[in-house]
């Protein structure tokens, strides 16, 4: 069982010096606490919906797992509010120092910064995937056209994974680090493939938003939103294509950009035959 996204709420709205009683919707915030064998790990603030996967991506961005099959058992209880995971193996001994933390859903530093911990799951992203121009802002339109949840709120993130042509699946979440961990989490458990993916994220592009990309062993990360410098540098260093203000008709190329290209291979070759017909 999931709960919903949003809920209904009785409000007095103010416009155009009139004031209406109005029903809106506001997104469900909702306390989701991690058991690792039976140690509580960590308590996430978050969205109450693709939970499995929250957990899932959230355990392997934290470098607790790197792969589904290090999950011996894994149960959500929606209505207590806990998550019980069962590893495998048994945690190590430098995770136990993190137990009991507590991690907002708000934007800045309610997560562990990444110089120490992080440093150990960052991975340079070798990938020979490239994206046309089209591609990319056909990906944005679908991406946009899905976020109905996003523009009846304004206070939800949304995150999709993405192959050149068309969205994967799609994850939404007050928090924006547990949109990504959803996809993540999704990637892991059916187990697939990272060579061939994008990533569409609402946000700004932070230092944060990059790291979490390239554990992922994503190569290509679009956003409508503005990159920060550090999420550059970051991205440079860890060969991450960053793609900003993508809207409409127009985007900014700030790393990597030999990973766009004005026709992909096959479109070349479909060239090349009808030359050679004509």
């Amino acid at each position: 069982m999931e709960l919903g996204m949003t809920t209904k709420w009785t409000i007095h709205k103010y416009e155009q010096g009139h004031i209406s009683q109005q029903e809106d919707e506001v997104a469900i915030e909702f306390a989701l606490t991690v058991h690792v064998n039976g140690i509580e790990y960590a308590t996430m603030v978050c969205s109450p919906f693709h939970l499995e996967e929250l957990v899932i991506g959230f355990l392997a961005s934290e470098g607790i797992i790197r792969t589904f099959n290090a999950i011996h058992s894994l149960h959500v209880d929606i209505e207590r509010g806990y998550a019980y995971v069962e590893l495998q193996t048994p945690l190590e001994e430098d995770s136990l120092h993190r137990s009991k933390r507590f991690i907002g859903s708000c934007c800045g530093k309610s997560r562990e910064f990444y110089y120490q911990e992080d440093a150990k799951t960052a991975r340079t992203v070798y990938t020979p995937l490239t994206l046309t121009k089209d591609e990319a802002l056909h990906l944005m339109k679908a991406f946009q056209d899905e976020s109905r949840s996003m523009h009846q709120t304004g206070g939800i993130h949304q995150a999709s994974i993405a192959v050149s042509d068309s969205l994967v699946f799609t994850s939404l979440d007050i928090g924006r680090h547990n949109a990504l961990d959803k996809c993540y989490g999704y990637m892991l458990k059916e187990n697939l493939p990272r060579k061939d993916k994008v990533i569409v994220f609402s946000g700004r592009l932070s230092s944060e938003v990059v790291l979490k990309v390239s554990k992922m062993g994503v190569g290509i990360v679009l956003s409508p939103s503005a990159p920060t410098d550090l999420a550059l540098r970051m991205a440079e260093d860890l060969q991450v294509t960053a793609l900003g203000f993508v809207r409409r008709d127009r985007f900014n190329v700030y790393t990597w950009g030999s990973r766009i290209v004005e026709h992909n291979a096959l479109d070349k070759e479909g060239e090349k035959d009808e030359g050679s017909r004509a």
